[in-house]
């Protein structure tokens, strides 16, 4: 049982399904990490060499298992270090939750050591942003910060006073209006689809283009099959901005790979030659890769609404789930001739066999393209069982 404030508050992070948390050490901050010591065996700490590293593990670790990133940082500098990561969150509507120390209560204004007002500080990157002042307090701002994480998709933050997080835990500055255990843990992804007739209207849209490119972003992460089928049914390539690297993999005869600076020339190619274009889960910021205005017809996937229209005209904008408004699309979707993906498929062929020889080569000093493409030969063999030399 929780004896102090920071183990309430650790212990509510554990229930809220949290097994993992990125952080560097600090006096200010001396509580909670005597705390995720004491429950180890439950919370895995990461320790980073700079807190700017753990803010941007927390926010790999979100994007690519869809569960909450958390980092910790100690007051004053250990704080401040966090942002640039946590930026990166909040620009790529990241759910994390980063929580700071402070200095003590009573010293807080005082110009005291590391006395750095987070609380203003990450004012502008976050979604949600408060002081934990006691126990009762502590559990309702846990849950709240989850909660508006996961809700809101971007960053919480919980800055807790270094004498606070000492505290035992106590029932003294609880308020008549906070009724205890009113708060729960619980939150759930959003399941929310279009009505059907705008469902239909996208799926018309579709079905009237000839050369459809799938632009499949990290909102499309967990719905490969469905892009697979509707690459099939549709006859186009599936072009992929860099957080949308794993919704297929990189060999996948339905995509042409990456686009932009870190992409492919076949993807440059179908969204080029490209009369509609879907935008799934993305908001893919360089418009000068994307179909020119007046090029394609488009209808955009997002569960965002304010990002729909973002980068590109849209004809129809479907707001919520990517899965869910694939699953109800693709039965409205007619089969097309794959003229257009058996050209991007040749390209892609050639693409392939042109990296292999970039890679390859032996002038000196070596090329880039010589490390990565060795490297990848190696952790394919890796992967596959094989012995690796030496």
């Amino acid at each position: 049982m929780a004896k102090q404030i920071s183990d309430l508050i650790v212990e509510r992070l554990i229930e809220w399904g949290v097994d993992t948390i990125f952080g560097f050490p600090g006096d200010g901050v001396d509580g909670f990490f005597e705390s995720l010591r004491t429950h180890q065996d439950k919370l895995k700490f990461v320790q980073v060499r700079h807190e700017e590293a753990a803010a941007f593990a927390a926010v790999g670790y979100t994007k690519y298992t869809g569960r909450l990133g958390v980092c910790c940082a100690t007051s004053g500098p250990g704080g401040v270090h966090l942002l640039n990561g946590l930026y990166d969150a909040k620009c790529d509507q990241q759910a994390v939750l980063a929580i700071t120390g402070h200095t003590f209560s009573d010293l807080i204004g005082m110009d005291y050591q590391q006395d750095v007002d987070l609380d203003k500080l990450f004012m502008d990157v976050s979604v949600f942003n408060e002081r934990v002042m006691s126990a009762p307090h502590a559990v309702n701002v846990v849950d709240m910060a989850v909660r508006t994480a996961y809700g809101r998709r971007g960053v919480s933050h919980i800055c807790i006073p270094k004498d606070i997080q000492e505290w035992k835990v106590s029932e003294d500055h609880r308020s008549n209006a906070n009724v205890a255990h009113h708060s729960g843990d619980w939150s759930v992804r959003s399941s929310a689809r279009p009505a059907q007739s705008l469902i239909q209207k996208a799926a018309d849209i579709i079905n009237g283009g000839s050369k459809v490119v799938i632009f499949a972003g990290r909102g499309a992460l967990g719905c490969s099959e469905e892009l697979t089928q509707f690459a099939q049914i549709v006859g186009g390539p599936i072009v992929k901005p860099l957080l949308g690297k794993a919704v297929v993999p990189d060999r996948s005869p339905y995509t042409t790979g990456g686009l932009g600076l870190l992409g492919t020339a076949p993807s440059v190619d179908a969204m080029e030659e490209c009369d509609t274009i879907v935008m799934i889960g993305t908001s893919y910021p360089y418009l000068d890769f994307l179909p020119k205005p007046g090029q394609a017809k488009c209808v955009q996937i997002e569960i965002d609404p304010t990002r729909i229209g973002l980068r590109h005209q849209v004809d129809v904008g479907l707001e919520g789930d990517s899965k869910t408004i694939l699953t109800a699309l693709l039965p409205l979707l007619k089969k097309k001739n794959d003229k257009f993906l058996k050209k991007s498929q040749e390209r892609m062929k050639s693409w392939f066999e042109l990296m292999d020889e970039r890679g390859t080569r032996k002038d000196m000093p070596m090329k880039p393209q010589v490390v990565t493409h060795t490297l990848n030969k190696q952790e394919i063999r890796r992967r596959s069982g094989a012995r690796l030399p030496g």
